[in-house]
């Protein structure tokens, strides 16, 4: 295999044999050790593209990239195969986070990007018109265990993986849809929207989102909160919230990240 891919951000340690390969890692964390090579951490996923000058070298790309990854890739790594680039996203099938397995997997894919004179980036469509990001949809509810079933079933969605329970989130099983979580009300609100965008971007993007979201008429709300989260709303008040990994970790040695 060909040398590592230099990123001063990476601890080398959370890879080594014998290490907890399998630990969900803080966010700051996997940020860190991937940031040098233009992947970003966007809602408990790493996400990065890979420019293509044509749909057949695309799939060649992906080709090569499955290959270096080996079977370590199964559950882990999704690919958006398009006529001009790669959008990839890697996350832990069992524990919905990044853990030190696709950190690993991060580096060997920038290495055979790399190795052809291309780079992983956090672009999507040759740096613009936005970066890599998440998008989710967010039901306002006075009784969360009651409505969920009823979008999982108009849906087709499942369960996230490690999280059954009757107030968790949904997801779509492929892949291809946005993720549906449940934000609990204390009183109902009649007038106003009670479903709502979160668009998760990377940390280095938002400032520049919610600028030209404002902008283009859109109005800040709230940022208590942020740098995890700032809620907009557009000219007749429906909300969209642009949120961030920043500001969610524990102080270190408190809680599960």
């Amino acid at each position: 295999m060909p040398a590592p891919v230099a990123d001063p951000g990476y601890d080398a340690a959370m890879d080594r044999p014998g290490g907890d390969l399998d630990r969900t890692l803080r966010r700051q964390e996997a940020s860190e050790a991937v940031g040098g090579l233009g992947w970003r951490l966007v809602l408990g996923q790493l996400r990065a593209s890979v420019p293509a000058g044509s749909l057949a070298e695309a799939a060649d790309l992906a080709g090569r990239v499955t290959a270096a990854c080996g079977p370590e890739a199964d559950g882990r790594l999704w690919i958006d195969l398009r006529h001009d680039q790669l959008v990839l996203s890697l996350q832990s099938p069992a524990r919905a986070a990044v853990t030190p397995r696709e950190i690993a997997l991060a580096r060997r894919i920038s290495e055979v990007a790399s190795g052809l004179g291309l780079a992983t980036g956090a672009g999507v469509g040759g740096g613009g018109p936005r970066s890599v990001q998440v998008v989710e949809v967010a039901i306002d509810a006075m009784d969360i265990a009651a409505v969920r079933p009823f979008w999982k079933a108009v849906l087709g969605y499942a369960d996230e993986p490690g999280r059954s329970g009757p107030e968790d989130p949904l997801v779509d099983p492929v892949g291809q849809a946005p993720a549906v979580w449940f934000q609990q009300m204390d009183a109902a609100r009649p007038q106003r929207n009670r479903i709502h965008l979160d668009i998760s971007v990377p940390h280095d993007e938002a400032e520049r989102r919610i600028q030209a979201t404002l902008a283009a008429g859109g109005r800040l709300v709230y940022d208590a909160e942020a740098p995890a989260f700032w809620v907009l709303a557009d000219p007749e008040g429906n909300e969209a919230c642009i949120t961030t990994w920043q500001g969610r970790d524990p102080p270190t040695g408190e809680g599960r990240p």
